[in-house]
Protein backbone atom coordinates (compact mmCIF):
# COMPACT_ATOMS: atom_id res chain seq x y z
CA UNK A 1 0.00 0.00 0.00
CA UNK A 2 3.07 2.37 0.81
CA UNK A 3 4.49 1.63 -2.16
CA UNK A 4 1.99 2.73 -4.16
CA UNK A 5 1.10 5.75 -2.28
CA UNK A 6 4.91 6.52 -2.93
CA UNK A 7 4.41 5.90 -6.51
CA UNK A 8 1.40 7.88 -7.16
CA UNK A 9 2.83 10.59 -5.11
CA UNK A 10 5.77 10.59 -7.57
CA UNK A 11 3.90 10.61 -10.69
CA UNK A 12 1.79 13.57 -9.32
CA UNK A 13 5.33 15.83 -8.39
CA UNK A 14 6.43 14.90 -11.72
CA UNK A 15 3.15 15.84 -13.32
CA UNK A 16 3.30 19.12 -11.62
CA UNK A 17 6.86 19.83 -12.59
CA UNK A 18 6.25 19.29 -16.26
CA UNK A 19 3.27 22.00 -15.90
CA UNK A 20 5.37 24.15 -13.92
CA UNK A 21 8.75 23.78 -16.82
CA UNK A 22 6.34 24.19 -19.77
CA UNK A 23 4.37 27.52 -18.27
CA UNK A 24 7.89 29.22 -17.46
CA UNK A 25 9.07 28.10 -20.76
CA UNK A 26 6.18 29.95 -22.25
CA UNK A 27 6.48 32.96 -20.57
CA UNK A 28 10.07 32.99 -21.16
CA UNK A 29 9.51 32.69 -25.67
CA UNK A 30 6.73 35.22 -25.11
CA UNK A 31 9.07 37.30 -22.93
CA UNK A 32 11.77 37.14 -26.22
CA UNK A 33 9.02 37.81 -28.55
CA UNK A 34 8.43 41.16 -27.05
CA UNK A 35 11.51 42.01 -28.75
CA UNK A 36 10.26 42.48 -32.03
CA UNK A 37 8.77 45.35 -33.93
CA UNK A 38 9.12 48.70 -34.24
CA UNK A 39 11.11 50.74 -31.87
CA UNK A 40 12.80 53.98 -31.08
CA UNK A 41 16.20 53.26 -29.49
CA UNK A 42 18.97 55.14 -28.11
CA UNK A 43 22.52 53.86 -27.37
CA UNK A 44 24.38 55.45 -24.65
CA UNK A 45 28.30 54.16 -23.96
CA UNK A 46 30.44 55.29 -21.55
CA UNK A 47 34.05 54.55 -19.98
CA UNK A 48 33.48 54.89 -16.34
CA UNK A 49 36.99 53.33 -14.87
CA UNK A 50 40.53 52.97 -16.28
CA UNK A 51 43.18 50.82 -14.84
CA UNK A 52 45.75 51.86 -17.28
CA UNK A 53 49.40 52.90 -15.81
CA UNK A 54 49.88 54.86 -19.03
CA UNK A 55 49.58 58.43 -17.93
CA UNK A 56 48.38 59.57 -21.11
CA UNK A 57 45.97 57.24 -21.59
CA UNK A 58 42.33 58.42 -23.28
CA UNK A 59 39.02 57.27 -22.43
CA UNK A 60 36.72 56.97 -25.17
CA UNK A 61 34.52 59.28 -25.60
CA UNK A 62 30.85 58.98 -24.18
CA UNK A 63 28.61 57.62 -27.18
CA UNK A 64 25.10 58.64 -27.65
CA UNK A 65 23.43 57.88 -30.81
CA UNK A 66 19.23 57.36 -31.68
CA UNK A 67 17.29 55.28 -34.30
CA UNK A 68 14.79 53.64 -35.54
CA UNK A 69 14.74 49.77 -35.63
CA UNK A 70 12.97 47.00 -36.91
CA UNK A 71 13.32 43.94 -35.22
CA UNK A 72 11.63 41.27 -37.46
CA UNK A 73 10.46 37.79 -36.21
CA UNK A 74 12.32 35.25 -38.49
CA UNK A 75 11.90 31.65 -36.78
CA UNK A 76 9.29 31.14 -33.84
CA UNK A 77 9.96 27.12 -32.96
CA UNK A 78 8.97 25.48 -29.72
CA UNK A 79 13.40 26.19 -28.96
CA UNK A 80 14.39 28.33 -31.22
CA UNK A 81 13.26 32.33 -31.77
CA UNK A 82 15.23 34.21 -34.27
CA UNK A 83 15.01 37.84 -34.46
CA UNK A 84 16.62 40.08 -37.56
CA UNK A 85 17.02 44.01 -36.13
CA UNK A 86 17.36 46.55 -39.64
CA UNK A 87 18.18 50.10 -38.80
CA UNK A 88 15.88 52.42 -41.24
CA UNK A 89 17.69 56.01 -41.39
CA UNK A 90 17.59 58.96 -43.41
CA UNK A 91 14.78 61.11 -45.23
CA UNK A 92 11.41 59.43 -43.42
CA UNK A 93 9.87 59.87 -46.70
CA UNK A 94 12.54 57.66 -48.59
CA UNK A 95 14.33 55.74 -45.41
CA UNK A 96 17.38 53.60 -46.14
CA UNK A 97 17.57 50.26 -44.70
CA UNK A 98 20.20 48.97 -42.94
CA UNK A 99 20.47 45.70 -42.16
CA UNK A 100 21.46 45.25 -38.74
CA UNK A 101 22.45 42.41 -35.89
CA UNK A 102 20.71 39.02 -35.29
CA UNK A 103 20.10 37.32 -32.33
CA UNK A 104 18.76 34.04 -31.71
CA UNK A 105 17.52 32.55 -29.10
CA UNK A 106 18.09 28.81 -28.16
CA UNK A 107 16.30 26.34 -25.55
CA UNK A 108 19.17 24.21 -23.31
CA UNK A 109 21.73 24.93 -26.53
CA UNK A 110 25.01 22.80 -25.59
CA UNK A 111 26.96 23.80 -28.64
CA UNK A 112 28.81 27.41 -28.34
CA UNK A 113 31.63 29.63 -29.99
CA UNK A 114 33.10 31.51 -27.19
CA UNK A 115 35.23 34.77 -28.69
CA UNK A 116 38.94 34.38 -28.11
CA UNK A 117 40.52 37.26 -29.72
CA UNK A 118 41.96 38.10 -33.56
CA UNK A 119 39.05 36.58 -35.18
CA UNK A 120 38.98 33.29 -32.95
CA UNK A 121 35.77 31.37 -31.45
CA UNK A 122 36.46 28.26 -29.69
CA UNK A 123 33.83 25.61 -29.82
CA UNK A 124 32.60 24.42 -26.57
CA UNK A 125 30.26 21.76 -25.38
CA UNK A 126 27.76 22.41 -22.47
CA UNK A 127 26.10 19.38 -20.14
CA UNK A 128 22.92 19.06 -20.39
CA UNK A 129 22.72 19.48 -16.57
CA UNK A 130 24.73 23.02 -17.39
CA UNK A 131 22.12 24.62 -19.41
CA UNK A 132 18.68 22.98 -18.14
CA UNK A 133 15.72 25.36 -18.81
CA UNK A 134 18.00 28.25 -20.01
CA UNK A 135 18.03 29.85 -22.75
CA UNK A 136 21.35 30.58 -25.07
CA UNK A 137 21.27 33.91 -27.01
CA UNK A 138 23.62 33.91 -30.29
CA UNK A 139 24.73 37.32 -31.28
CA UNK A 140 25.50 37.67 -35.18
CA UNK A 141 27.26 40.54 -37.23
CA UNK A 142 25.49 42.41 -39.90
CA UNK A 143 26.65 39.79 -42.47
CA UNK A 144 25.83 37.03 -40.22
CA UNK A 145 29.16 35.70 -38.81
CA UNK A 146 29.23 34.70 -35.51
CA UNK A 147 29.93 37.95 -32.48
CA UNK A 148 28.95 36.60 -29.24
CA UNK A 149 27.06 33.96 -27.07
CA UNK A 150 25.81 33.16 -23.70
CA UNK A 151 23.62 31.45 -21.84
CA UNK A 152 21.54 31.95 -18.99
CA UNK A 153 17.59 31.81 -17.51
CA UNK A 154 15.04 33.88 -18.14
CA UNK A 155 13.76 35.69 -14.76
CA UNK A 156 9.89 36.24 -14.12
CA UNK A 157 9.46 38.02 -10.06
CA UNK A 158 7.81 40.99 -8.98
CA UNK A 159 6.65 41.62 -12.41
CA UNK A 160 9.94 41.96 -13.41
CA UNK A 161 10.99 40.20 -16.63
CA UNK A 162 14.57 39.49 -17.67
CA UNK A 163 18.09 37.72 -18.52
CA UNK A 164 21.37 38.09 -17.96
CA UNK A 165 25.01 36.84 -19.24
CA UNK A 166 28.51 37.53 -19.22
CA UNK A 167 30.51 36.60 -22.25
CA UNK A 168 33.65 37.39 -23.77
CA UNK A 169 32.83 39.76 -27.23
CA UNK A 170 35.45 41.39 -30.10
CA UNK A 171 35.46 44.93 -30.14
CA UNK A 172 32.34 46.63 -31.05
CA UNK A 173 32.36 48.84 -34.65
CA UNK A 174 32.36 52.06 -32.45
CA UNK A 175 35.35 50.95 -30.59
CA UNK A 176 38.09 49.05 -33.15
CA UNK A 177 38.21 51.51 -35.61
CA UNK A 178 39.67 53.75 -33.12
CA UNK A 179 41.41 51.25 -30.22
CA UNK A 180 44.33 49.16 -30.80
CA UNK A 181 45.12 49.25 -26.98
CA UNK A 182 43.14 46.10 -25.87
CA UNK A 183 41.56 42.82 -27.60
CA UNK A 184 38.78 41.46 -25.72
CA UNK A 185 35.43 43.07 -24.92
CA UNK A 186 33.46 41.12 -21.74
CA UNK A 187 30.22 41.73 -21.94
CA UNK A 188 27.84 41.62 -18.49
CA UNK A 189 24.31 41.40 -20.76
CA UNK A 190 21.40 42.16 -19.28
CA UNK A 191 17.70 42.65 -21.70
CA UNK A 192 14.66 43.47 -19.37
CA UNK A 193 11.12 43.56 -20.78
CA UNK A 194 9.55 47.25 -19.89
CA UNK A 195 6.29 48.61 -19.78
CA UNK A 196 7.43 50.96 -22.87
CA UNK A 197 9.49 48.24 -24.73
CA UNK A 198 12.67 46.86 -23.56
CA UNK A 199 16.21 48.01 -22.24
CA UNK A 200 19.74 46.45 -23.15
CA UNK A 201 21.26 47.24 -20.23
CA UNK A 202 26.13 46.65 -20.46
CA UNK A 203 28.39 46.32 -17.79
CA UNK A 204 31.30 45.48 -19.82
CA UNK A 205 35.31 45.35 -19.23
CA UNK A 206 37.74 46.49 -21.83
CA UNK A 207 40.48 43.02 -21.96
CA UNK A 208 43.74 43.07 -22.59
CA UNK A 209 44.19 39.28 -23.88
CA UNK A 210 47.73 37.25 -23.85
CA UNK A 211 48.51 33.87 -24.67
CA UNK A 212 49.87 32.20 -21.76
CA UNK A 213 49.38 35.68 -19.19
CA UNK A 214 46.37 36.13 -17.15
CA UNK A 215 43.64 38.84 -18.49
CA UNK A 216 44.13 42.09 -17.77
CA UNK A 217 41.44 44.75 -17.65
CA UNK A 218 42.19 48.00 -19.17
CA UNK A 219 38.94 49.53 -18.30
CA UNK A 220 34.83 49.47 -17.41
CA UNK A 221 32.43 50.59 -19.92
CA UNK A 222 28.60 50.95 -18.79
CA UNK A 223 25.70 50.79 -22.03
CA UNK A 224 21.98 51.21 -21.77
CA UNK A 225 20.40 50.78 -25.23
CA UNK A 226 16.33 51.69 -24.63
CA UNK A 227 14.14 50.58 -27.00
CA UNK A 228 10.74 52.66 -27.37
CA UNK A 229 7.89 50.77 -28.95
CA UNK A 230 6.08 52.41 -31.50
CA UNK A 231 3.53 52.01 -34.20
CA UNK A 232 4.81 49.36 -36.82
CA UNK A 233 3.69 51.39 -39.68
CA UNK A 234 6.94 54.04 -38.79
CA UNK A 235 8.51 50.85 -39.63
CA UNK A 236 6.75 49.74 -43.17
CA UNK A 237 10.05 50.60 -45.00
CA UNK A 238 12.27 48.10 -43.15
CA UNK A 239 9.32 45.75 -43.08
CA UNK A 240 8.91 45.99 -47.50
CA UNK A 241 12.83 45.59 -47.36
CA UNK A 242 12.89 42.49 -45.77
CA UNK A 243 10.14 41.03 -47.79
CA UNK A 244 12.32 41.60 -50.85
CA UNK A 245 15.42 40.50 -49.65
CA UNK A 246 14.86 37.59 -46.96
CA UNK A 247 15.28 34.75 -49.26
CA UNK A 248 19.34 35.90 -49.88
CA UNK A 249 19.58 36.28 -46.11
CA UNK A 250 18.08 32.55 -45.70
CA UNK A 251 20.78 31.36 -48.46
CA UNK A 252 23.29 33.17 -45.97
CA UNK A 253 22.05 31.82 -42.90
CA UNK A 254 22.13 28.09 -44.26
CA UNK A 255 25.46 28.37 -45.14
CA UNK A 256 26.38 29.63 -41.69
CA UNK A 257 24.66 27.08 -40.04
CA UNK A 258 26.84 24.34 -41.86
CA UNK A 259 29.88 26.28 -40.64
CA UNK A 260 28.85 26.47 -37.19
CA UNK A 261 27.72 22.73 -37.81
CA UNK A 262 31.09 21.39 -37.84
CA UNK A 263 31.58 21.61 -34.38
CA UNK A 264 35.38 23.13 -34.65
CA UNK A 265 37.12 26.25 -33.44
CA UNK A 266 36.29 28.66 -36.11
CA UNK A 267 38.85 31.59 -36.94
CA UNK A 268 37.82 33.83 -40.15
CA UNK A 269 39.94 35.98 -42.33
CA UNK A 270 39.36 39.97 -41.35
CA UNK A 271 39.38 40.87 -45.47
CA UNK A 272 39.58 38.77 -48.80
CA UNK A 273 40.93 40.74 -51.77
CA UNK A 274 41.29 43.67 -49.24
CA UNK A 275 37.51 43.42 -49.01
CA UNK A 276 35.44 43.11 -45.57
CA UNK A 277 33.07 40.10 -45.89
CA UNK A 278 30.01 42.31 -44.89
CA UNK A 279 30.93 44.41 -48.18
CA UNK A 280 30.52 41.45 -50.57
CA UNK A 281 27.29 40.21 -49.43
CA UNK A 282 25.62 43.67 -49.03
CA UNK A 283 26.49 43.84 -52.88
CA UNK A 284 22.43 43.12 -54.08
CA UNK A 285 24.23 41.55 -57.18
CA UNK A 286 25.16 38.68 -55.18
CA UNK A 287 21.88 36.51 -54.85
CA UNK A 288 22.90 32.91 -55.80
CA UNK A 289 23.18 30.21 -53.29
CA UNK A 290 26.51 29.34 -55.13
CA UNK A 291 28.21 32.46 -55.24
CA UNK A 292 27.06 33.41 -51.45
CA UNK A 293 28.63 30.01 -50.29
CA UNK A 294 32.03 30.22 -52.04
CA UNK A 295 32.58 33.97 -50.68
CA UNK A 296 31.49 32.88 -47.14
CA UNK A 297 33.88 29.73 -47.50
CA UNK A 298 36.53 31.96 -48.59
CA UNK A 299 36.64 33.92 -45.38
CA UNK A 300 36.79 30.55 -42.91
CA UNK A 301 40.70 29.51 -42.56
Amino acid sequence: MMKRFILVLSLVVALNFGAHAQQKKTQDQEAIKEMCGCFEVTFNFTETFNYSQDSLYRPSETKIDRGLEWAQLVEDDSNKISIQHLLQVGNPAEPMIIKHWRQDWLFENQDFYIYNGDNNWTYEKKSKDDVKGQWTQKVYQVDDSPRYEGSGSWVHVDGKNYWENTTTAPLPRREYTKRSDYNITLRGNRHEITNFGWVHDQDNEKVIRVAGSDDVILAKEKGYNTYKRVDDSRCQASKDWWKEHEAKWKLVRSKWNDVYGRDKDLTLEEKVDNKVLYKYLFDDEIIAEKEINSIIESFVK
